[in-house]
């Protein structure tokens, strides 16, 4: 079974950062963290348009991410929570704690002593979605497709990076609460206080079936992270990130 986690005073939880070649701010970001790291940070899936291990030319494009997180992870503990646009990740990260697709929700502890399930949130998406996770990570699947992507200069894995960027990644989903209702009973809920994801970018929280479901709102769309409190009001207070210039 995969560790659970206690989650410190002072964490960071930041989610769906989806950069590329138009969007930077999680760069910038992780520069600001190496200079200032926290105790813990959070990487809630979806950093990335897409980065996957096993195809080169995507590790080639977002090396200078890798190499920083690297570096930032012996100062600070690092948990990366695997989403749909990043996997296949631990040989990339070796002294980041990664949480492949089987292994979430991870249940972790808060500072109040709260247990709490963290995942990326698209693991429960039905059987047809089940079935493309898990071919999308085979091994073999993934090696082949590396080859041809080389063979092509990256064709396949920019046409893909090109179809995301055209996606409304900040648009409300109107029966986001029916969606989370009915995945809700494959979650272990017994002793449970919560449940946060990334994922959906809703930036949403709603009580259901006794349970506090919080989903973050996606650092692409608005350049928001989450610092850990001990608050009796929320255990996730949002901070806005400002870019500043560099020098």
């Amino acid at each position: 079974m995969f560790p659970s986690i206690t989650i410190q005073e002072g964490a960071l939880f930041i989610a769906d950062a989806h950069d590329s070649t138009q969007r930077h701010f999680f760069l910038d970001f992780l520069h600001e963290i190496k200079q200032n790291p926290p105790p813990q940070l959070f990487l809630m899936g979806d950093m990335f348009d897409l980065l996957v291990g096993g195809i080169a030319y995507r590790v080639k494009k977002y090396q200078p991410y890798i190499d920083l997180i690297n570096e930032i992870s012996h100062v600070c503990e690092i948990v990366y929570f695997e989403g749909n646009h990043d996997f296949n990740l631990s040989k990339l990260f070796l002294h980041v704690k990664v949480v492949p697709i089987e292994n979430q929700p991870l249940t972790c502890r808060l500072p109040d002593g709260n247990v709490c399930l963290v995942s990326h949130g698209d693991r429960y998406g039905g059987k047809l979605h089940s079935v493309y996770t898990a071919l999308i990570r085979h091994k073999g699947i993934l090696k082949v497709l590396g080859c041809i992507d080389i063979l092509l200069k990256g064709a396949i894995s920019t046409r893909i990076e090109v179809n995301q960027r055209q996606k409304n990644l900040c648009k409300k989903i109107i029966t986001f609460e029916k969606i989370v209702n009915d995945k809700l009973h494959h979650y272990p809920l017994l002793g449970v206080d919560c449940i946060v994801e990334g994922h959906y970018h809703q930036g949403n929280t709603f009580v259901m079936n006794g349970v506090k479901y919080i989903n973050f709102s996606s650092f692409a769309c608005n350049q928001s992270y989450f610092c850990v409190q001990s608050s009796p009001k929320t255990e996730f207070v949002p901070v806005q990130y400002l870019s500043r210039p560099k020098q």
